[in-house]
């Protein structure tokens, strides 16, 4: 039997932070617009439900980090991902948007008809005893809030040797409660966010832990509990207290983002200066902590309370920088012939970009996915040529939800221009002759692997309005407020005439 149909207005694809945003943003401005959210796993939280490998973090100040519409409620500034998940959950349900999501519904098509005028959803629901349900949705508008990276696959990389390694060999994507790393002598490959989280957690309990890393990183702290708030509060609600934190948050990272970037010699002193405090004495900070690179041309780490430096103290911890010979039966021989031996290996090497959740998309017929590259993105969040659809994603050199929520926010004043025009399309649109002269720029400018290596399945932007992906919420907020939702738009309304 055929499945039946169901209408909606609007699918929010994903229950993770920014899927909940968008639920709230779309619950208090459109709230005349219907919408669900379908979340393929079991619960909600994203990222923050799905890692579990040890002292699984945020690296961002949970005051810019949290909702700012209910910021973070405790001291904590650099919270564990359980108590990440746990504060969405919460949110979710004060606002009655747990209601809205439909657990184990994964996407696995979506079509878009000119016809119709509608987005098709092939839908796959799984029940509480395993078997699954095949639905179909369909809808006005589509919001991807997945995130942008495959919970099912890393990084393809190569590490010679790899399969003869005699011991355990682990992804920090695929950490479970079984793997034990009490007393063994531990190597971790990479030294990104993921690595400079693990050493410290591992360095408590193993024998030995090495952090083997290719290419520097530039790492700094951040107070463990939120100073600012906690002052606040003492003269005022601590509701008070913690919008203006988030305000002075806001305000503090776009400067320090734009100083590094503006004057990147002098932020990379600066921010090795900060390094160099934390480390041991005689430490070698130009092998090891002195990046090729710019800091934010790759991302820059960050630890509470300086617990990465301070695990470097410890006599089982250390930083070997170097690249691989080959993996041995017993350890790992590097370039310069350094034999380092190991009962396990954490390959902790990068994400795999997947901006569409695996979901196989079309327009008309025509495969997006075999496309993206080669569109254009419009104002950070939708895709030339894509009708009614965003692309919910979060900034890489700076706290990822204010990018989300300006991303949405864009989205909503598309969704009201149409209400108030009488439109039933919407798609960012760009004059051949125009776009034959404009320049196609990687949407995400990283030097970083994991990004570099996707350039093929991301859309580009052209470095001038409104065919940007934003890095900065103040110049975001000021193209969302003062910019034109005309602006490389087109609109389509009954009689199917574009304007």
């Amino acid at each position: 039997m055929e499945p039946e149909t169901e209408i909606l207005d609007i699918v929010v694809i994903g229950a993770g932070l920014s899927g909940i945003n968008a639920a709230y943003r779309l619950k208090t401005q459109v709230p005349h617009h219907g919408f669900a959210i379908l979340e393929a796993r079991a619960e909600l939280g994203g990222t923050w439900a799905f890692w579990k490998y040890p002292g699984i973090r945020t690296d961002s100040s949970m005051g810019l980090f949290g909702f700012s519409w209910r910021p973070w409620p405790h001291e904590l500034n650099m919270a564990p991902a359980p108590a990440i998940k746990q504060y969405i959950e919460e949110c979710a349900a004060a606002e009655g948007i747990d209601e809205k999501i439909r657990l184990r519904h994964r996407v696995v098509a979506s079509s878009w008809s000119s016809e119709e005028q509608r987005w098709t959803l092939e839908v796959d629901a799984t029940r509480e005893d395993g078997t699954v349900q095949r639905k179909v949705i369909k809808a006005w508008w589509v919001i991807n809030a997945s995130g942008y990276y495959s919970y099912e696959k890393p990084l393809p990389v190569v590490i010679p040797g790899i399969e003869r390694f005699g011991r355990q060999v682990v992804h920090p994507q695929f950490w479970d409660d079984k793997v034990d790393y009490a007393g063994k002598r531990v190597i971790i490959i990479g030294s990104g966010a993921t690595a400079i989280t693990l050493l410290p957690a591992l360095a408590k309990t193993a024998h030995s832990v090495t952090m083997l890393q290719r290419t520097p990183p530039y790492v700094m702290s951040l107070p463990n509990k939120n100073k600012t708030s906690i002052v606040l509060s003492r003269y005022m609600p601590r509701s008070w207290a913690t919008q203006i934190h988030w305000w002075i948050s806001l305000l503090l990272e776009t400067l320090f983002v734009r100083f590094l970037k503006t004057f990147p010699r002098a932020g990379k002193r600066l921010v090795t200066s900060e390094m160099r405090k934390h480390l041991p004495e005689g430490f070698d900070v130009d092998k090891h902590f002195n990046p090729w690179y710019n800091p934010f041309d790759q991302r820059l780490c960050f630890c509470p309370g300086a617990d990465f430096f301070k695990a470097l103290h410890r006599p089982n911890a250390r930083i070997v920088t170097d690249t691989i010979e080959t993996v041995t039966e017993t350890g790992i021989l590097t370039k310069s012939g350094e034999a380092l031996e190991a009962d396990m290996i954490i390959t902790a090497t990068g994400l795999y970009f997947s901006l569409l959740d695996r979901a196989a998309v079309s327009i008309d017929g025509e495969s997006l996915n075999d496309t993206l590259d080669s569109r254009y993105i419009w104002n950070g969040v939708m895709l030339e040529g894509v009708p009614n659809s965003g692309l919910i994603t979060g900034y890489t050199a700076a706290t990822w939800t204010p990018g989300a929520d300006v991303r949405v926010r864009q989205i909503i004043k598309v969704m009201k221009h149409m209400d108030k025009a009488g439109a039933t399309t919407a798609v960012p649109w760009i004059d051949p002759v125009e776009r034959a002269k404009m320049p196609a720029l990687p949407g995400i400018n990283l030097s970083s692997t994991y990004v570099v290596s996707a350039v093929d399945r991301l859309p580009k932007v052209s470095g001038k309005a409104p065919w940007v992906n934003g890095v900065n919420w103040v110049a975001d907020m000021w193209r969302l407020l003062t910019g034109s939702v005309r602006d490389g738009m087109r609109y389509t309304f009954a009689d199917k005439k574009g304007v």
